[in-house]
């Protein structure tokens, strides 16, 4: 059976295509009216970092992350994290949050103050994680801002795809069509960073020039980019791990998958062995391993389930299989008060959808080398007409416009059995302005903040000016979704939460720490 011959057999119950499960997870930096990291505490009418469902830090305090539940609907999920910025921005003062995903002015990693989630040995692993970071990559490269997106199909789409089934039939199918996604993502998902990535320029004071082989230009008096580049974010100037290349994880099954993550969390780092774990009395990471836990794989895509209490993201896929995936290679988008709109999130539903249906080889490690390769060259060159990307390892070569027509080809079958299902023409309006993306680059996001930066003669003042109108624009708005003592009854509550689980500890950190590892040593 082919792509579309799937596709038909999905369409043919209308809930397969319209009941996804949808959630965003969206990263933003508190700034100051200057436009520098702001070095206040997490704002404590937000309540609880450690137990608050909606807001909570990533790496660093100043670093929110905005947590929407799963919808089934796009409006409802953006309506619901437009709430959630709302509600923040009544708790930030004269603070507002930093539009892009590539940090504002940092002068020092010394003003960079790691996340606190309190005095809970739950609450202080997750900050001696974070001290584990720096410790190993530098604070800078931590405060990067992404939005991710998690993702499932619904009962209906599998029930179309695989008819009856077992339990436990089922478990071990949905999980293989993941792997077969995740394994398209990689080879096709460069076009995700190629439409969507809005990174394409950073500031001086995150980039140490001269250690850079790339050929930079400037604008300004300290903002420097490359012309063509979409997503540096994702380049090696981004939030990635050396040492993690040599761990080979493979994507063509689930327990090819978990060998790999847990041969990662078990291997030691002669380089992260010299910072030391414990010195004088006081923690510097968690342990010297590759990882110091299965968080820090660092991937553009990742198989998921919903964790139980105390249970580790492995354990929980060995336990249930995959249950949703999450996207993690999309820039901040810096037009949108919420860092996303809701063309990406269905050329994302589109893109999935046709990921999961079209046929997925086996990929050896050699392949998968090839398919980073195009996202690389993507990420910084991927507006130069020009620019040539790999077909397979076997030498052919498409230009981006070539390869994007495939794809938005087969797309475009996927946008009409979606509409049909929904009775609306939203996928394939998105599909139509975003197939002129394809065909013009200028049209792209990364072109769109470039040449705003280069008016503005800079990264500051572009991102000053937008975080001005998405302030003005969220404080203005009413709840769509929610209402404000919603809000205000989970800050409540959070802090509530937080004083039980730190009341209900009974060993010393020590003793938890050898607990939670006990399976690795």
């Amino acid at each position: 059976m082919d792509f579309s011959q799937r596709l038909q057999q999905i369409a043919a119950n209308p809930d397969a295509l319209t009941q996804m499960g949808r959630g965003l997870e969206r990263e933003a930096l508190r700034i100051t009216p200057q436009g520098q990291l702001s070095a206040k505490p997490h704002p404590a009418g937000l309540g609880s970092a450690l137990t608050n469902k909606w807001v909570t830090t990533d790496f660093a305090e100043p670093l929110l992350e905005f947590i929407t539940p799963v919808s089934h609907d796009v409006e409802q999920l953006l309506a619901q994290l437009s709430d959630i910025h709302r509600f923040t921005y009544t708790k930030l003062g004269d603070e507002s949050l930093w539009p892009m995903s590539m940090p504002c002015f940092v002068g020092s990693e010394d003003e960079i103050n790691l996340a606190q989630y309190g005095s809970s040995n739950t609450g202080r692993m997750k900050t001696l994680y974070r001290e584990g970071l720096k410790h190993r990559y530098g604070s800078v490269m931590q405060v990067i801002s992404g939005v991710h997106f998690n993702f499932s199909f619904p009962n209906a789409f599998w029930d179309q795809l695989f008819g009856e089934q077992s339990e436990e039939a089922r478990q071990a199918a949905v999980s293989d069509a993941y792997f077969g996604l995740i394994r398209n993502y990689y080879r096709f998902g460069w076009l995700i960073p190629y439409l969507f990535g809005a990174s394409p320029a950073l500031c001086g004071s995150f980039l140490d020039k001269s250690a850079s082989p790339l050929n930079f230009e400037q604008v300004g008096c300290g903002t420097y980019f490359l012309p063509n580049a979409t997503a540096l974010r994702l380049s090696d100037l981004g939030y990635t791990n050396h040492a993690q290349s040599s761990l080979k994880i493979g994507f063509n099954s689930l327990s090819e998958y978990l060998d790999g993550v847990r041969r990662a969390i078990r291997t030691p780092s002669e380089e992260f062995a010299a910072i030391g774990v414990k010195v004088d009395g006081e923690y510097r990471q968690l342990n010297a391993n590759v990882l110091q836990i299965e968080n820090e794989l660092y991937a553009p895509i990742r198989a998921k389930r919903v964790t139980r209490s105390g249970e580790k993201p492995s354990e929980a896929l060995e336990r249930g299989g995959v249950e949703y995936i999450e996207v993690r290679s999309l820039d901040v988008n810096p037009f949108s008060p919420v860092g996303v709109t809701a063309e990406q999130i269905r050329f994302l539903d589109l893109f999935l959808t046709w990921a999961v249906l079209s046929d997925s080889a086996p990929m050896d490690e050699s392949e998968l080398a090839c398919w980073r390769d195009n996202w690389n060259r993507v990420v910084l060159d991927g507006r130069n007409p020009e620019l040539l990307l790999k077909i397979g390892c076997d030498g052919e070569r498409l230009t981006v416009q070539q390869w994007g027509n495939r794809v938005f080809a087969e797309l475009a079958q996927v946008a009409d059995a979606m509409d049909n299902a929904s009775g609306t023409s939203d996928y394939r309006d998105t599909l139509s302005k975003l197939q002129t993306w394809i065909d013009d680059p200028s049209l792209t996001l990364s072109a769109q903040l470039l040449n705003q930066i280069r008016e503005q003669q800079g990264i500051g003042k572009t991102g000053r000016a937008l975080a001005e109108q998405h302030t003005s624009a969220l404080q203005t708005q009413d709840y769509l979704f929610y209402q404000e003592q919603e809000f205000e009854q989970e800050a409540r509550e959070s802090v509530a939460r937080q004083q039980a689980i730190e009341a209900a500890d009974t060993m010393s950190f020590d003793s938890f720490l050898d607990s939670y590892f006990a399976d690795i040593r």
